[in-house]
């Protein structure tokens, strides 16, 4: 590669030539581009016209001497003109007859990831690969905590794939990293170690929840459309792990063990344990449970840096004495604007709720009876287990109806709980709003404003997962 318009062996230089595609399109550079070249990946395309260089089939990263890797990524807008993640982050794809005995240090992703330059466009399907607008030019470097966490996850892939179980891979099995699908349903199954049963494609990919993170500080912190995370302090939300603690130990190990002393306690065993006073909320056990995950130290674990970057979400389920589950277990309120605008299930925001991990805190009904400061009383219920949770497939093909359900009301302008599936059909999951909103209003894809309703898990689902998969 001669006579660049950058120098290819520092990195400074190329992320300031890359500042040049900033709300620009690959045209710009290449107005005389034939449009049969419309038909490469889009980071093909950026890699020839904008970059220069020959396309090639190196292991190494795309800017080898800096080894730094270009990865091209599309947002979405919202009706409200907001800039979304549209999709995962795919790295490389995984070779399960090659990869299954490489260390991380060996792996694709370590040799050609940590540094990247992200450019981020804005998703137009009606328009040519030419044509696409630029939004971002991001040079990110993995920090150091998140490959911690990144590790930790790929030697729980690996291990996987090294035991003949890479048919059993889900997203919802790691934090950071994940190992998600490739192709369409139908195509051929590929071979894998250690097990004559074949798997689908998979590569490995940085999850949505963790790019919307980056896209998040991109947000705030860009110049010009341009960002580094080299210099800046990290983002300031609140952390759960420490530096030291990730050294020694993987997430799960760690949450499990601040739990480990509170099991069997009661409701008022573990108020006195963590010197504070019981709660008349009736959120009171969730409460307690954030204080033990997040040591105290942080207000909802749900929204510290690495829940919000895993999708790790943490649920409190309390199990009455006859075995029923106190109440069904809800999510947040349906966006109908963006199931109006998701064409596909696995793009969309439900695919990525319950593709994630859950932390699952489970308390039983004790024969106690619990004062509560108010002056009421109510059954009190111990901590029985923590567990971490993962939908499985054939959950998952019941999801997609679900969504498939939803999206057609939406689309039909159906949006009322006549249309969508209740508790009563008997179902997995069910659509009603929660208590507290049940007269909040939204804006309508289709015009006019609408109640707002939220995804559930149905009660006996909860009952299932808990009496059978935990």
């Amino acid at each position: 590669m001669t006579n660049l318009p950058y120098n290819e062996k520092d990195i400074s230089s190329i992320f300031n030539y890359s500042k040049q595609l900033v709300n620009k399109c690959l045209r710009d550079f290449a107005p005389d581009a034939e449009e049969h070249k419309g038909k490469g990946s889009l980071g093909q395309l950026v890699e020839e016209l904008f970059f220069k260089y020959d396309l090639n089939s190196r292991q190494e990263a795309d800017f080898a001497f800096v080894n730094a890797e270009l990865k091209c990524t599309p947002l979405k807008e919202s009706a409200k003109k907001e800039l979304l993640i549209k999709e995962r982050l795919v790295c490389s794809m995984i070779n399960y007859t090659a990869d299954w005995n490489k260390t991380f240090e060996e792996s694709h992703f370590y040799q050609k990831c940590l540094i990247m330059l992200i450019m981020f466009y804005l998703h137009n399907s009606k328009v040519s690969k030419l044509d696409l607008q630029f939004l971002f030019a991001v040079l990110w470097k993995i920090p150091k905590k998140d490959l911690l966490i990144i590790r930790k996850d790929y030697d729980t892939i690996i291990t996987k794939i090294r035991n003949g179980q890479a048919h059993t891979l889900s997203e919802g099995d790691t934090m950071y990293l994940g190992a998600c699908r490739k192709g369409q349903k139908g195509d051929l199954l590929m071979p894998q170690h250690n097990n004559e049963m074949g798997a689908p494609r998979r590569a490995w990919s940085l999850k949505t929840a963790y790019m919307r993170i980056v896209l998040d500080e991109v947000k705030k912190n860009n110049q010009d459309g341009a960002y580094c995370n080299y210099e800046l302090p990290q983002p300031s939300m609140e952390t759960m792990f420490s530096v030291k603690e990730l050294k020694n130990k993987s997430v799960d190990e760690i949450l499990l063990g601040r739990f480990k002393k509170y099991c069997g306690k009661t409701y008022r065993q573990i108020c006195n344990m963590l010197g504070i006073e019981p709660s008349n909320s009736k959120s009171k056990y969730f409460i307690i449970s954030n204080t033990i995950a997040g040591k105290g130290n942080v207000s909802n674990v749900n929204k510290s840096e690495e829940f919000e970057k895993s999708g790790l979400t943490m649920k409190t389920i309390r199990v009455k004495k006859t075995g029923s589950i106190k109440e069904a277990m809800s999510f947040e309120n349906i966006d109908y604007q963006e199931v109006f605008d998701c064409e596909e299930w696995t793009d969309s925001r439900l695919y990525e709720l319950f593709t994630n991990r859950f932390l699952f805190v489970i308390f039983r009904e004790t024969d106690n009876v619990l004062q509560l400061p108010s002056g009421k009383t109510e059954p009190e219920y111990k901590l029985e287990k923590v567990a971490f949770w993962t939908m499985p497939q054939e959950d998952l093909q019941v999801a997609q109806q679900y969504w498939n359900n939803i999206r057609q009301n939406v689309l039909d302008n159906h949006i009322a709980p006549q249309y969508f599936w209740s508790a009563k059909d008997d179902q997995n999951f069910h659509v009603r709003p929660k208590a507290r909103v049940a007269d909040d209003t939204t804006e309508n894809p289709n015009g006019g404003m609408v109640k707002k309703y939220c995804y559930w898990f149905n009660q006996k689902y909860v009952k299932n997962i808990i009496e059978n998969e935990l």
